[in-house]
């Protein structure tokens, strides 16, 4: 199925000082609302606590709610509408870890019940998580990511530019330096970002300009859908950890896709500048990007629209992924190719100049 004309040339090259701008737009919006809100929406999977949805069988809004349950303790409660407004489906979270979960949930009916009448407040589940349960998992889940990204930098070092051994000295070196920065109490968010900042300093200097771009890309389509579950007040649980990093698989399959066409004709097309040649890549590649991006997303939306609340912010997570994977396939990853030839240029005649002085 051809979906785009094979001969089609569209300057993406091009454009990538106006993507470069959008990407820092979106990547700042969402950290600005990471610091106004003071962090992320964390489920009780890692704030701990007690999460009760509940489905009403008439109208209601959180006020209401809250003032039901006031006399067991959780007036304070967050609670928040999921599902469509016809549901009148609400999740009460409160940061008291209780133990028996079938008889709290039966005296949140009770409760519920005096104010709505009996039966017209249904429980659909019960979470309780405790405070150092959820801090475990909040470190798990980063690790998660961090890992993720780190061995996709090993492969691709591998795959693209057949440095096994560079890469597994890369990997060595990056482990090590986890475990020291472990080794001194760092707050785990910070020694991830130390960390990846010693990815990106290990495959500049280690010269892995594939795995440079492929990371970037990956931490980039991270934050941007990360910052929009900020910026919509979406709770962040251990479902949306699984979701981000499906979608760093399948970005990574993207962007690899362009990266095998874009190493094939530099092969072939020695002659041609590289920003041409990696245009005509991702032009020769685009049919593919689309289709499978289009036919993944059709089944995504299914499941946004469809698929219910349990799995509705799952499926947004996915959604935004998605789009945001494919663009940056075509408009992150390959232009940071393009980057990094010409400041390794720039630092071979600046080297070459010294050189010359030297002699002279």
């Amino acid at each position: 199925m051809e979906l785009i004309k094979p001969d089609i040339n569209i300057d993406f090259v091009g454009m990538r000082f106006k993507a470069i701008v959008m990407s820092l737009v979106l990547i700042a919006a969402g950290l600005v609302s990471l610091a106004w809100h003071g962090g992320l929406n964390l489920g009780v999977d890692f704030a701990g606590g007690t999460l009760v949805q509940v489905r009403f069988q008439q109208a209601t809004n959180a006020d209401q709610i809250r003032t039901a349950l006031s006399d067991m303790g959780l007036g304070n409660a967050a609670i928040q509408q999921v599902g469509s407004g016809a549901d009148s489906e609400y999740i009460v979270r409160t940061d008291v870890s209780l133990t028996e979960q079938k008889s709290f949930g039966n005296l949140v009916e009770q409760q519920l019940g005096k104010t709505y009448g009996e039966g017209k407040a249904q429980v659909r589940r019960v979470e309780m998580v405790g405070p150092k349960v959820g801090k475990d998992l909040r470190e798990k889940a980063l690790l998660a990511i961090y890992y993720s990204l780190l061995f996709i930098a090993i492969y691709i070092s591998g795959r693209f530019e057949l440095k096994w051994g560079v890469s597994a000295i890369m990997a060595g070196a990056l482990l090590v330096c986890v475990y020291l920065l472990s080794l001194m109490g760092m707050p785990i968010s910070y020694l991830i970002v130390g960390a990846l900042a010693i990815t990106f300093g290990l495959c500049w200097l280690l010269k892995l300009p594939y795995a440079l771009a492929a990371v970037i890309a990956l931490v980039h389509d991270v934050l941007i859908t990360v910052g929009a579950f900020s910026l919509l007040g979406k709770e962040f649980t251990l479902e949306i950890v699984a979701a981000l990093l499906t979608i760093v698989g399948y970005s990574l399959n993207d962007t690899i896709i362009v990266f095998d066409r874009i190493r094939e004709n530099l092969r072939k097309e020695r002659r041609q500048a590289q920003s041409v040649v990696i245009n005509q890549s991702i032009n020769q590649t685009l049919s593919r990007t689309l289709l499978t991006s289009g036919t993944t997303l059709i089944v995504v939306l299914c499941l946004f629209v469809l698929g219910g609340s349990v799995i509705h912010d799952f499926a947004f997570a996915l959604l935004i992924g998605i789009v945001v994977g494919t663009y940056s396939s075509i408009f992150v990853a390959s232009p940071i190719l393009i980057l990094y030839e010409d400041m390794a240029r720039a630092r071979g005649a600046r080297s070459a100049t010294a050189k010359g002085a030297r002699a002279a």
